[in-house]
Protein backbone atom coordinates (compact mmCIF):
# COMPACT_ATOMS: atom_id res chain seq x y z
CA UNK A 1 0.00 0.00 0.00
CA UNK A 2 1.22 3.50 -0.83
CA UNK A 3 0.10 6.57 1.13
CA UNK A 4 1.10 9.97 -0.28
CA UNK A 5 1.33 13.22 1.67
CA UNK A 6 1.88 16.39 -0.34
CA UNK A 7 1.85 20.08 0.53
CA UNK A 8 4.01 23.19 0.86
CA UNK A 9 6.88 23.60 3.30
CA UNK A 10 5.97 24.16 6.94
CA UNK A 11 2.74 22.18 7.03
CA UNK A 12 4.36 19.49 9.16
CA UNK A 13 4.11 16.85 6.45
CA UNK A 14 7.61 15.40 6.93
CA UNK A 15 7.19 14.77 10.66
CA UNK A 16 3.58 13.66 10.22
CA UNK A 17 4.60 11.23 7.47
CA UNK A 18 7.32 9.76 9.65
CA UNK A 19 5.00 9.25 12.61
CA UNK A 20 2.21 7.90 10.42
CA UNK A 21 4.63 5.38 8.92
CA UNK A 22 5.72 4.31 12.40
CA UNK A 23 2.12 3.75 13.51
CA UNK A 24 1.22 1.83 10.36
CA UNK A 25 4.46 -0.17 10.33
CA UNK A 26 5.29 1.24 6.88
CA UNK A 27 8.56 2.58 5.51
CA UNK A 28 8.76 6.38 5.11
CA UNK A 29 10.22 7.83 1.92
CA UNK A 30 11.31 11.47 2.24
CA UNK A 31 11.35 12.65 -1.36
CA UNK A 32 11.94 16.26 -0.39
CA UNK A 33 15.26 15.19 1.07
CA UNK A 34 16.26 13.89 -2.37
CA UNK A 35 15.83 17.32 -3.93
CA UNK A 36 17.64 18.90 -1.00
CA UNK A 37 20.55 16.51 -1.51
CA UNK A 38 20.84 17.56 -5.15
CA UNK A 39 20.68 21.21 -4.05
CA UNK A 40 23.37 20.63 -1.43
CA UNK A 41 25.73 19.04 -3.92
CA UNK A 42 24.89 21.77 -6.43
CA UNK A 43 25.99 24.43 -3.95
CA UNK A 44 29.07 22.48 -2.92
CA UNK A 45 30.43 22.06 -6.45
CA UNK A 46 29.27 25.46 -7.70
CA UNK A 47 26.74 24.43 -10.34
CA UNK A 48 24.36 27.31 -11.16
CA UNK A 49 20.76 26.50 -10.27
CA UNK A 50 19.74 27.29 -13.86
CA UNK A 51 22.26 24.91 -15.48
CA UNK A 52 19.70 22.22 -16.32
CA UNK A 53 22.00 19.72 -18.12
CA UNK A 54 24.57 19.78 -15.30
CA UNK A 55 21.89 19.46 -12.62
CA UNK A 56 20.27 16.52 -14.37
CA UNK A 57 23.60 14.74 -14.62
CA UNK A 58 24.31 15.51 -10.98
CA UNK A 59 20.93 14.14 -9.83
CA UNK A 60 21.57 10.88 -11.63
CA UNK A 61 25.06 10.46 -10.18
CA UNK A 62 24.38 10.73 -6.44
CA UNK A 63 23.70 7.56 -4.45
CA UNK A 64 20.88 8.49 -2.06
CA UNK A 65 19.14 6.87 0.89
CA UNK A 66 16.13 8.80 2.17
CA UNK A 67 14.12 6.21 4.09
CA UNK A 68 12.87 6.38 7.68
CA UNK A 69 14.52 9.66 8.63
CA UNK A 70 17.91 8.86 7.14
CA UNK A 71 19.37 11.18 4.52
CA UNK A 72 22.64 10.04 3.05
CA UNK A 73 24.45 11.08 -0.11
CA UNK A 74 27.16 8.79 -1.42
CA UNK A 75 27.27 7.14 2.00
CA UNK A 76 27.61 10.45 3.89
CA UNK A 77 25.04 11.48 6.50
CA UNK A 78 23.74 14.87 5.34
CA UNK A 79 20.57 14.98 7.43
CA UNK A 80 21.41 18.27 9.14
CA UNK A 81 23.18 19.95 6.24
CA UNK A 82 20.21 19.70 3.86
CA UNK A 83 17.95 21.65 6.24
CA UNK A 84 19.82 24.97 6.12
CA UNK A 85 18.21 28.07 4.64
CA UNK A 86 20.51 28.24 1.59
CA UNK A 87 19.85 24.60 0.68
CA UNK A 88 16.10 25.11 1.18
CA UNK A 89 16.17 28.08 -1.20
CA UNK A 90 18.27 26.26 -3.82
CA UNK A 91 16.08 23.16 -3.66
CA UNK A 92 13.02 25.06 -4.91
CA UNK A 93 14.95 26.05 -8.04
CA UNK A 94 16.53 22.64 -8.53
CA UNK A 95 13.10 21.00 -8.30
CA UNK A 96 11.93 22.92 -11.38
CA UNK A 97 14.50 21.23 -13.63
CA UNK A 98 12.80 18.50 -15.71
CA UNK A 99 15.91 16.32 -15.89
CA UNK A 100 16.26 16.40 -12.11
CA UNK A 101 12.62 15.49 -11.56
CA UNK A 102 12.81 12.69 -14.11
CA UNK A 103 15.85 11.17 -12.41
CA UNK A 104 14.38 11.39 -8.92
CA UNK A 105 10.85 10.26 -9.81
CA UNK A 106 12.35 7.09 -11.27
CA UNK A 107 14.27 6.50 -8.05
CA UNK A 108 11.22 7.14 -5.90
CA UNK A 109 9.11 4.61 -7.76
CA UNK A 110 11.89 2.04 -7.60
CA UNK A 111 12.36 2.61 -3.87
CA UNK A 112 8.65 2.07 -3.15
CA UNK A 113 8.17 -0.95 -5.40
CA UNK A 114 6.76 -3.92 -3.50
CA UNK A 115 6.70 -2.12 -0.15
CA UNK A 116 4.16 -0.54 2.20
CA UNK A 117 5.24 3.10 2.06
CA UNK A 118 4.26 6.52 3.32
CA UNK A 119 5.83 9.03 0.95
CA UNK A 120 5.80 12.80 1.22
CA UNK A 121 6.72 15.65 -1.06
CA UNK A 122 5.02 18.00 -3.50
CA UNK A 123 3.98 15.78 -6.40
CA UNK A 124 3.63 12.33 -4.88
CA UNK A 125 -0.10 11.95 -5.41
CA UNK A 126 -0.21 13.76 -8.75
CA UNK A 127 2.89 12.56 -10.63
CA UNK A 128 4.95 9.93 -8.84
CA UNK A 129 2.21 7.68 -7.46
CA UNK A 130 -1.06 8.65 -9.20
CA UNK A 131 -2.56 5.26 -8.28
CA UNK A 132 -1.73 5.45 -4.56
CA UNK A 133 -4.40 3.91 -2.33
CA UNK A 134 -4.64 6.97 -0.08
CA UNK A 135 -3.58 10.56 -0.82
CA UNK A 136 -3.36 13.58 1.48
CA UNK A 137 -2.58 17.25 0.89
CA UNK A 138 -1.62 19.25 3.99
CA UNK A 139 -1.97 23.02 4.08
CA UNK A 140 -1.42 25.85 6.58
CA UNK A 141 -1.36 29.63 6.39
CA UNK A 142 1.91 31.17 5.24
CA UNK A 143 2.25 32.97 8.59
CA UNK A 144 1.89 29.71 10.51
CA UNK A 145 4.44 28.02 8.30
CA UNK A 146 6.89 30.90 8.70
CA UNK A 147 6.59 30.72 12.50
CA UNK A 148 7.24 26.98 12.44
CA UNK A 149 10.27 27.38 10.19
CA UNK A 150 11.62 30.22 12.36
CA UNK A 151 11.34 28.06 15.46
CA UNK A 152 13.13 25.22 13.69
CA UNK A 153 16.01 27.46 12.59
CA UNK A 154 16.32 29.12 16.01
CA UNK A 155 16.47 25.66 17.55
CA UNK A 156 19.56 25.05 15.43
CA UNK A 157 21.15 28.28 16.64
CA UNK A 158 20.53 30.25 13.45
CA UNK A 159 19.59 33.93 13.44
CA UNK A 160 16.18 34.51 11.87
CA UNK A 161 14.72 37.59 10.15
CA UNK A 162 11.03 36.70 10.33
CA UNK A 163 9.85 39.16 7.68
CA UNK A 164 12.50 37.94 5.25
CA UNK A 165 11.60 34.34 6.02
CA UNK A 166 7.91 35.05 5.46
CA UNK A 167 8.66 36.64 2.08
CA UNK A 168 10.94 33.73 1.14
CA UNK A 169 8.26 31.13 1.91
CA UNK A 170 5.62 33.09 -0.01
CA UNK A 171 7.97 33.37 -3.00
CA UNK A 172 8.74 29.67 -2.86
CA UNK A 173 5.03 28.85 -2.76
CA UNK A 174 4.53 30.93 -5.89
CA UNK A 175 7.40 29.17 -7.70
CA UNK A 176 6.17 25.73 -6.67
CA UNK A 177 2.57 26.38 -7.67
CA UNK A 178 3.38 27.96 -11.02
CA UNK A 179 6.24 25.83 -12.31
CA UNK A 180 5.56 24.07 -15.60
CA UNK A 181 6.72 20.66 -14.38
CA UNK A 182 4.73 19.00 -11.57
CA UNK A 183 3.27 22.14 -9.97
CA UNK A 184 2.28 22.04 -6.31
CA UNK A 185 -1.42 21.20 -6.47
CA UNK A 186 -3.53 18.61 -4.65
CA UNK A 187 -4.47 15.47 -6.55
CA UNK A 188 -8.13 15.38 -7.52
CA UNK A 189 -8.74 12.51 -5.11
CA UNK A 190 -6.53 13.81 -2.27
CA UNK A 191 -7.91 14.52 1.20
CA UNK A 192 -6.98 18.10 2.16
CA UNK A 193 -6.17 18.88 5.80
CA UNK A 194 -5.46 22.41 7.11
CA UNK A 195 -2.92 22.04 9.93
CA UNK A 196 -2.81 25.73 10.92
CA UNK A 197 -4.68 25.20 14.20
CA UNK A 198 -3.76 21.56 14.75
CA UNK A 199 -1.08 20.00 16.91
CA UNK A 200 1.14 17.35 15.38
CA UNK A 201 -0.61 14.67 17.43
CA UNK A 202 -3.96 15.80 16.04
CA UNK A 203 -2.67 15.72 12.46
CA UNK A 204 -1.26 12.22 12.86
CA UNK A 205 -4.44 10.97 14.53
CA UNK A 206 -6.55 12.23 11.63
CA UNK A 207 -4.21 10.68 9.07
CA UNK A 208 -4.36 7.31 10.83
CA UNK A 209 -8.14 7.45 10.93
CA UNK A 210 -8.38 8.43 7.29
CA UNK A 211 -6.06 5.66 6.16
CA UNK A 212 -8.19 3.16 8.04
CA UNK A 213 -11.40 4.54 6.55
CA UNK A 214 -12.56 3.65 3.06
CA UNK A 215 -15.40 6.16 2.94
Amino acid sequence: MIVTIDGPAGTGKSTAARRLAEQLGFAMLDTGAMYRIVALRCLEVGIPVDDAPALGQLAGSIEMLCFDGAATADGEDVGNRIRTADVTEAASFVAKVPAVREALVERQRAAAAGRDVVTEGRDQGTVVFPDAERKFFLTASVETRARRRAAELKGKGETVDFDALLAEIAARDDRDRNREIAPLVPAGDAIEIDTSEMTLDEVVEELVQRVGSRE
